[in-house]
């Protein structure tokens, strides 16, 4: 009977690290999410988008020409009687009207709209620069997070493990017992038990384990059927500090978006407040006409030539749409403020209450440390005692509980202090791999 739970256990070891595995690291799984991560791509085609609208020409700072051509054929009565007496009358002649014209057009003044809407356009690009960094950062993150939850299921599979261990090796000192005749069916029956249970909890973890996996698959966007391995253990850096943290959190790429979101709109209030101004334009071209007709007094009329003109426009009144667009801007602006102040309020105060966890973390997994070792030792210890009928099945069990709840909480403790640190790093843009 224990010989098929140990093939069990082998078996289930072999789908953990079957052959043909790859080993999955940090800065590949990082790598490929950056690589493959859909919402980077479309931040990459934000910002390639606006680069590509950061032209003084978007703006309306540079001259537009334009050319035209008309050729008007035509068949007319003709009926004419001239001041001398002459008359002049013809049915079904010809005709043909021949219009072109080349003009160039260059806004001289309006107000300075032209320029802010050009440094708008800029900040427009920046903008979508500070949200690709914060959603790279917010990617690495979320891959960071998924696969060291992974070492950490890894980590509760490899306890379970070793308390499949302690309940085998306790059968083993019963079923040597009962050979002597020292123990009953009773106790190699709940023994049996025991190493069961703890084989099904060894399954179910496999389970979550998976889970896991797959949840660090999907946001690296690959194939969730894959077969990965992470050998890999949290370790916690225990050198961030919360002066630095706080310090760097302007630099934090949504801080930064939320900034420029505030340059935007101040702008977008002075391209408002100058439609209100008059504008100058500068026209520069040259016409040709044509006119010919088979009848009449006028057989053909040309002429052709350049021309110039300045024109200027001035918006006396539009039922005050044009101030009033103009306080919405300045309110879109005050708004934009205040989402600033709250963004960098609610960082600042996320940051003291992830960093006293932080501290708090480490402090206990110092002594969570010392509590594993402990359990460990008292387990080997409990286990030879038994073996030498010094203790009894529940002191064994009561040691074996207390080793998985320590190599469980452990594990706990370390990864907690993890999600603290990458999440400092995150907002304080220090965030590496």
């Amino acid at each position: 009977m224990r010989q098929v739970y140990l093939l069990l256990v082998v078996c289930i070891c072999t789908v953990s690290v079957g052959f043909g595995q790859q080993i999955l690291t940090l800065e590949k799984a990082i790598n490929t999410a950056l690589q493959k991560n859909f919402d980077i791509q479309i931040a990459k085609n934000a910002v390639e988008l606006n680069t590509v609208n950061n032209h003084i020409g978007v703006a309306g700072g540079l001259p537009t020409i334009t050319g035209t051509i008309t050729d008007q054929e035509s068949v007319v009565n003709i009926n004419q009687q001239l001041n001398t007496g002459t008359k002049i009358q013809r049915n079904g002649a010809a005709s043909n009207n021949l219009n072109g014209n080349v003009t160039a057009t260059m806004l001289l003044y309006n107000g300075y709209r032209v320029v802010t809407i050009k440094k708008r356009l800029e900040a427009l690009q920046q903008l979508s620069e500070q949200q690709l960094n914060a959603q790279i950062q917010n990617t690495v993150a979320t891959v960071m997070l998924r696969y060291f939850d992974v070492v950490r299921q890894t980590s509760y599979l490899k306890t379970t493990l070793q308390s499949i261990d302690v309940s085998k090796k306790r059968l083993e000192i019963i079923d040597t017992r009962k050979s002597v005749g020292l123990a009953n069916d009773a106790d190699v029956f709940q023994a049996q038990i025991d190493v069961n249970t703890r084989l099904q909890d060894y399954q179910a973890q496999e389970l979550v384990l998976k889970q896991a996996t797959v949840a660090l698959l999907a946001s690296m966007n690959v194939n969730t059927d894959s077969s990965v391995v992470i050998k890999d253990t949290i370790v916690v850096d225990r050198r961030v500090a919360l002066d630095s943290v706080l310090k760097f959190v302007q630099q934090n790429p949504e801080v930064l978006a939320a900034k420029q979101q505030v340059v935007i709109n101040e702008l977008l209030e002075k391209e408002t407040a100058a439609l209100r101004q008059p504008s100058v334009r500068a026209n520069l071209g040259t016409n040709y006409n044509r006119n010919q007709s088979t009848g009449g007094q006028l057989l053909l009329n040309q002429s052709y030539g350049p021309f110039v003109s300045v024109g200027v426009g001035l918006p006396l009144y539009n039922g005050g749409a044009f101030k009033r667009q103009q306080k919405t801007a300045a309110i879109n602006t005050q708004t934009a403020n205040l989402q600033k102040d709250r963004l960098l309020q609610d960082f600042s105060a996320t940051i003291v209450r992830t960093y006293e966890a932080y501290k708090n973390t480490l402090q206990q997994i110092e002594t969570q440390q010392l509590t594993f070792t402990l359990s460990q030792q008292l387990v080997n210890l409990t286990l030879q005692r038994f073996q030498l009928a010094q203790a009894t099945i529940v002191e064994v069990r009561e040691a074996q509980r207390s080793f998985e709840e320590a190599g469980y909480r452990l594990i706990n403790l370390s990864y907690a202090a993890k999600l603290a640190e990458i999440e400092l790093k995150r907002l304080s843009s220090k965030l590496q791999f």
